[in-house]
């Protein structure tokens, strides 16, 4: 990660709102969380700051969001974090900010869905509302939604990975999964919309089901394998079923085969965060490998 070199505090957060939207720089702040791009300040009760800290790339997530976000919101039945203001950069602080709405909730990877049915259907209805056809001009992914034939070697480069350090039982069988996977027809359907992220720590829990999804940087357009692998990650046992009974239109065998391999890439991605946080390693978050675990055995059974 490429941190942003100005270190951000509760002070600078406010100096900023005070320069360029002075009806909010009086409201209480706190802060907030780390992400993998940017960091986040609670303001008052109802907003929140987000601010690009560990990557060059967060400049443009944080644009994209704001440019993207708020048509598609009143449409999602989850809460979503809605952009309201823009911030531009300046001398205090030489990248794009915004100001979007706060969404209450737990990341699922500390408080992970326990109403399997709940869960699934408000996941299904999700998905389902989120993938519309995109518009003329709707970004590309960086490397979401696109054949899966694009991240072979990355999938090696993890399988390999997670085999060394002993943390899988049986990597010819992940193996297998991958390999159907890719040999899965690609999309031919139009681009819909993505969130292109949807993993434990950007969906938010409450009594037991989901009330919100946040981190839209990788919104984009493609193929809607790459959110359909979010059952394997986020459901609890069985109810990967009632979430593929209740997604609109029902997926064909090919796009359930491409999202079990967007799933299994998922896995051992977090299988790998997770272990780097228990470790202490740079970039770990140990939360992220109980779900990531679960996943690839739910994959795995499912053979």
């Amino acid at each position: 990660m490429t941190h942003t070199g100005i270190e951000v505090t509760a002070e600078l957060v406010r100096d900023l709102l005070r320069d360029q939207h002075p009806d909010l720089a009086d409201q209480p702040l706190r802060f907030g969380a780390r992400g993998w791009d940017s960091q986040m300040w609670r303001l008052g009760d109802d907003l929140a700051v987000r601010l690009p800290w560990a990557t060059q790339s967060a400049d443009a997530l944080l644009r994209k969001e704001h440019a993207w976000l708020p048509a598609l919101a009143p449409h999602l039945p989850l809460q979503v974090p809605v952009p309201q203001r823009l911030g531009e950069p300046s001398e205090r602080f030489p990248r794009p900010w915004i100001v979007t709405t706060w969404v209450p909730g737990e990341p699922a990877d500390r408080a992970p869905a326990t109403r399997a049915e709940e869960a699934a259907d408000a996941l299904a209805a999700f998905l389902t509302a989120l993938h519309r056809p995109v518009p003329t001009g709707a970004p590309a992914g960086r490397d979401r939604g696109g054949p899966l034939a694009g991240h072979a070697e990355q999938f090696a480069e993890q399988l390999a990975s997670v085999t060394e350090l002993g943390l899988i039982p049986d990597p010819d069988a992940v193996r297998a999964v991958w390999e159907d996977a890719a040999a899965a027809s690609d999309w031919a359907g139009p681009a819909l919309w993505l969130h292109g992220d949807v993993h434990p720590a950007n969906v938010l829990t409450a009594d037991g089901t989901f009330c919100g999804v946040i981190d839209f940087g990788d919104l984009c357009a493609g193929d809607p394998a790459c959110d359909l692998a979010a059952p394997w990650i986020l459901l609890p046992d069985g109810a990967t079923d009632r979430f593929q009974g209740a997604y609109q239109p029902a997926p064909d065998a090919a796009t359930l085969r491409r999202a079990r391999g967007w799933a299994v890439l998922r896995a051992l991605s977090g299988i790998l965060i997770g272990d780097a946080g228990v470790h202490g390693r740079p970039g770990g978050k140990p939360t992220w490998g109980p779900p990531a675990h679960a996943a690839l055995r739910r994959l795995l059974e499912a053979e």
